[in-house]
């Protein structure tokens, strides 16, 4: 099966520009180029879903907690003094 790729002028003139400059060889290098980035952005799209999903399952059985501008500043609070401690008591 014949796949034929239709690209506006513009990208056909950015697709010459990178020709030109020496980014690609071929318009089949800047398409190659393009689906890599394309499948790399639906791939971390999934990825994101899927932890998303995960989460939400979290928070519906009550494994989470409701994060706000106190909670922030008691984490980062926490996380200072776990920082002191250990640089205070080293191994």
């Amino acid at each position: 099966m014949e796949v034929r790729i239709f690209a506006t002028p513009e990208q056909e003139a950015f697709i010459r520009e990178g020709i030109a400059s020496g980014r690609f060889a071929t318009a089949e290098d800047a398409a190659r180029e393009a689906l890599r980035l394309w499948e790399e952005r639906q791939r971390r799209r999934t990825e994101l879903l899927i932890e998303l999903d995960a989460a939400e399952a979290s928070f519906a059985r009550g494994e989470s907690r409701r994060v706000g501008p106190e909670s922030i500043t008691e984490f980062i609070a926490g996380v200072k003094r776990r920082g002191r401690t250990r640089l205070n008591n080293p191994r």
